[in-house]
């Protein structure tokens, strides 16, 4: 159930942040898509209803371990176009690399 819900909340806008309200590292990652000129949908995770439960998906999703994960789990974690692009790490990386742009292109949340 959780996993569907994941699923529909990703698919339903061009850009979806999973992101807990307080982390830096979402912050880093609002702020970069936002700069971008793009408005993605952010979903905080300590203030929605079944945030853990959807942080538990999110992190199979990832294939992350505790290791991995910061003091507030897996978050951020971004989808584009209904597909998982992934953590803070893959975002920078697709930035400096010049692939995010035509990533956020070709799912509609750029148009120049």
């Amino acid at each position: 159930m959780a996993y569907e819900r994941v699923a529909r909340m990703a698919s339903n806008n061009a850009v979806v942040v999973f992101s807990v309200s307080g982390c830096c590292m979402c912050h880093v990652v609002k702020q970069l898509l936002l700069g971008l000129g793009v408005g993605p949908t952010v979903y905080e995770l300590d203030q929605e209803r079944g945030g853990r439960e959807i942080q538990a998906v999110l992190s199979q999703l990832l294939s992350a371990s505790p290791v991995m994960s910061g003091p507030h789990g897996v978050v951020p974690v971004v989808f584009i176009g209904g597909k998982l692009l992934g953590g803070v790490d893959k975002v920078m990386a697709c930035h400096i690399n010049g692939s995010l742009v035509p990533l956020l292109k070709q799912a509609g949340a750029l148009w120049l």
